[in-house]
């Protein structure tokens, strides 16, 4: 069985140094309808973060005021954040494995995830020709990006990368990917 991985981020900045409040991933096999598995939800302390010098911007804060109410106060729910460290220690040993590694566009979730290793002194877990693009994949197909038609709970990382994988699945599908 292929095992990729999808990982999505909160943060408070677009940029690859930004503060990040929260880490969703899912495991899955594209090449089939199988669910996504083996979930990971990580609250990363903003205060922990201070000390590497990551970011936040007003831009992506004045945002985050025009979002549901809810989806803001579960990004900002700081209620058991681990460090940076334990983070980044969960996601290597969650990670090991998987064959490919996908986040929503180029130069944002695993830009920022390969940053805060870097800052952290750490090695990334991944091979750079392990990274894939989500974005990119649904931008060539025929009826578009398809979490347009069944995503709920935008703006959870967990959720997010939930409904990136499934459209994996449904895009591999319709282009016949084997």
């Amino acid at each position: 069985m292929t095992t990729h991985a999808m990982i999505d981020l909160e943060t408070l900045d677009t940029r690859p140094q930004c503060t990040v409040l929260s880490l969703g991933a899912v495991k899955f096999d594209p090449f089939s309808d199988a669910e996504p598995h083996s979930e990971l939800y990580l609250k990363i302390c903003v205060d922990d973060q201070n000390r590497l010098g990551r970011t936040t911007s007003d831009d992506t804060i004045a945002w985050w005021a025009k979002q549901d109410p809810k989806a803001m106060e579960e990004a900002f729910d700081q209620t058991d954040a681990v460090t940076v460290e334990q983070a980044l220690e969960q996601l290597t040993k969650w990670i090991w494995g998987a064959d490919k590694i996908w986040g929503h566009g180029y130069g944002f979730d695993l830009t920022i995830v390969e940053d805060m290793y870097r800052s952290a002194g750490k090695s990334i877990p991944y091979n750079f020709w392990q990274v894939m693009d989500s974005r990119t994949l649904f931008s060539v197909l025929p009826n578009g990006d398809p979490r347009k038609t069944m995503q709920t709970d935008l703006h959870n990382a967990l959720a997010d990368a939930y409904f990136q994988a499934k459209s994996v699945q449904i895009a591999y599908k319709e282009l016949g990917v084997k």
